[in-house]
């Protein structure tokens, strides 16, 4: 029982390491969980510090062992399946997660999180903070990130700071989720035609098939950025089809919500400055990652999630002030 506890001493939302593994043996050694990478001459082992883990993302030409499922299990690590470069649905595959079969998980979230839920006008206002909350984080992102102001994106540019102060007030004077999906979508394209000014690619045009780097680097960011809300929401113990603004017919459609409070403020000025600057999918892979981290992406998405779940809403009332708001 001490070991479990041990290995489960780093909190989720403070620990540093996603892997995403592809053509090794996933394996237990000594105690160890390893990687195993065959080459011509001889094998190398490489350790994962599975305490410091938050998940593992198997990709393609992988396979893992028994003994080492169940030690991850023990540090409650989540594993996954995924296609190459961890983007399944380019692959035209699916991730199936792996969670540990504890039963001794916290309750207080998923509790609080349906004690809501059921109330149209309560799941709104959720949604609704939420929405506020990405606003937020964007303005905080884009104002510390000096690369990104080097790069052209600044959120105190007259046309961001419109842009985001419109959809403000949009999202306190909605009344039904319909509306606000619409006006969350106007303001996605708004930062994608910002984006494309601050780094001249010209010829964009979002599409999720698309084989330009810009669309493949923001499919890519995507998906890790669900990786990370699935995590935090498999941690919690809320349940991934309980969502408050995506479709209700879609299992994991939380997942969506959720990751939306980080996408546009780091995912997607990244994926065009790493498109302008041709990097390759690893090198993007990285960049996006370090930045999560910079930024805390893991830790807001936490407290965002902790604080709707624990807070009840009230109508007509924000569950989170806006900066602006506030001051």
């Amino acid at each position: 029982m001490e070991q479990l506890t041990d290995l489960k001493a780093i909190l989720h939302s403070k620990r540093a390491n996603i892997y995403l593994l592809e053509h090794c043996r996933v394996m237990q050694k000594d105690g160890r969980v390893l990687y195993l990478t065959e080459m011509k001459d001889e094998n190398y082992y490489w350790n994962i510090p599975i305490a410091n883990t938050t998940c593992i993302l198997l990709g393609t030409g992988t396979s893992i062992t028994q003994a080492a499922m169940r030690m991850l299990a023990q540090a409650g690590v989540l594993v996954g399946f995924c296609g190459g470069g961890g983007t399944p649905l380019l692959m035209a595959t699916e991730i199936e997660w792996m969670s540990p079969q504890s039963e001794y998980r916290p309750t207080e979230y998923v509790q609080g999180w349906l004690s809501f839920w059921f109330d149209e006008t309560k799941r709104l206002q959720v949604a609704k903070s939420f929405q506020q909350a990405r606003v937020d984080y964007l303005k905080t992102v884009w104002q510390k990130d000096k690369e990104l102001q080097a790069d052209g994106f600044s959120s105190d540019e007259s046309i961001t700071m419109q842009a985001l102060q419109r959809y403000s007030h949009q999202i306190q004077a909605v009344t039904k989720v319909g509306d606000l999906l619409m006006h969350e979508a106007s303001l996605t394209k708004q930062l994608y035609k910002m984006a494309t000014r601050a780094t001249n690619i010209t010829d964009f045009n979002r599409q999720h098939d698309g084989q330009d780097l810009a669309n493949a680097f923001l499919n890519h960011g995507n998906y890790l950025a669900y990786g990370f809300a699935a995590t935090t929401l498999w941690v919690l113990g809320i349940p991934h089809g309980f969502a408050v603004m995506h479709g209700k017919t879609r299992r994991g459609a939380l997942v969506f919500d959720v990751a939306d409070l980080i996408k546009d403020a780091i995912v997607l000025p990244w994926a065009f400055v790493c498109a302008k600057e041709k990097m390759t999918e690893q090198e993007f892979r990285q960049q996006i990652l370090q930045k999560f981290t910079d930024h805390n992406a893991l830790d807001f998405m936490f407290n965002q999630v902790k604080q709707m779940a624990l807070q009840a809403p009230q109508p007509n009332k924000p569950l989170v002030q806006s900066k602006d708001e506030a001051h």
